[in-house]
């Protein structure tokens, strides 16, 4: 093992900013002066209280959110909301629109189909095993909400400009990308990510909802299946994810403090993103799976010449403090994951090892 912190580009859970893992770590026996660790504080306690309150302000600040929307932090990840947001706002004879554009947004579709709501393919990027992001589409004029993947973690596509669904709310899984760029949210009915890829660890889940949203959701569900129930609670119906959301908290500030906010996040990522993809670009042996429009700045998948190869390549960037880098096990091949905590100096380093892997095997 390498005596420094490995370079890690794990797809997630993944890599925090290295100043709040520094802060979790000096204040996680002794938190704020409590005598207690953040792992330890009552969630009903003024501790408590100051975390969920500064990282909803936080997250209203940089997203520049005004009071129509709620800051939510709820449990079981993304894949939860996927049964969820059908159940909440589609009834009997309700539709929604869906834009699949890989994994995530086919797993979106599946649990609204669970559940025999009547859920519309708008597009899809299938037909060329979904390494592009579609343009032009029809929305329905009638549908309650279009449903957005904003970023595919696995086959390397991003939205970078958000389709005109007419005025219809868009509801979008942002756990890839959340935070890494500014947004206009007047177009988002609901956002929702899982933190463990770009704001946290496993375990919290953000959901950012529009009022209008909420008073059309379903009143006729289980307590805990309620957008309304967390709405009302401060998130705290139950026991929420604590040190999770304290870790979003640290994040927050991050972004907030040290990286000056979302136009500066956004700065950071192009410039990492570029460095990556301008190398692979003028190489002959590595090449990227998404089409060029389409590419993500959070998640640069590639392949080499060969499959053994990318064995080989994994293999030896473990040995050289290199984590994360194999390809999601459904697609296979090589995957970088660059989200807002990876550092210039970590893709840097990334490139010096592709090119001196390429010259010993080309």
């Amino acid at each position: 093992m390498p005596d420094q912190r490995i370079y890690n580009f794990n797809a997630g859970p993944a890599a925090l900013p290295l100043k709040v893992l520094e802060d979790i770590q000096s204040s996680f026996l002794n938190f704020n002066e409590s005598g207690m660790s953040i792992t330890e504080i009552s969630h009903r306690s003024s501790y408590f209280d100051d975390v969920i309150n500064d990282a909803v302000a936080r997250a209203k600040r940089l997203l520049k959110l005004d009071d129509r929307f709620h800051v939510l932090f709820l449990q079981g990840g993304a894949s939860l909301q996927f049964g969820m947001i059908p159940m909440n706002f589609l009834s009997e004879n309700d539709k929604a629109d869906y834009v699949n554009t890989g994994t995530w947004s086919t797993k979106a579709i599946k649990e609204a189909q669970i559940q025999k709501k009547s859920c519309h393919v708008a597009a899809s990027s299938e037909d060329k095993d979904f390494s592009y992001i579609p343009k032009d589409i029809e929305f329905s004029k009638d549908a309650k909400y279009v449903h957005l993947t904003s970023n595919n973690t696995i086959k390397g596509t991003q939205f970078h400009e958000f389709p005109d669904t007419k005025g219809v709310p868009i509801v979008c899984d942002m756990s890839s990308d959340i935070f890494s760029r500014p947004l206009d949210m007047d177009k988002f009915g609901m956002v929702y990510a899982g933190a463990q890829k770009n704001l946290g660890p496993s375990g919290a889940c953000l959901v950012i909802i529009r009022q209008d949203m909420l008073d059309m959701a379903n009143e006729n569900l289980p307590s805990m299946l309620k957008y309304s129930t967390f709405a009302s609670k401060n998130s705290m119906y139950n026991t929420p994810p604590c040190f999770g959301i304290y870790t979003i908290d640290l994040v927050l500030k991050w972004i907030e403090e040290e990286i000056g906010g979302l136009e500066k996040m956004k700065e950071h990522n192009m410039k990492k993103a570029n460095i990556l993809y301008d190398f692979i670009d003028a190489s002959p042996f590595y090449r990227t799976t998404a089409e060029k429009l389409s590419r993500s700045l959070m998640n640069v998948t590639f392949r080499l010449p060969s499959e053994e190869l990318e064995k080989q390549f994994v293999a030896k960037s473990i040995e050289k403090g290199f984590a994360g880098l194999k390809g999601h096990r459904s697609v296979g091949g090589c995957r970088a994951s660059i989200y807002n905590a990876a550092t210039i100096q970590s893709i840097n380093a990334l490139v010096q090892f592709m090119a001196s892997f390429e010259k010993e095997n080309n």
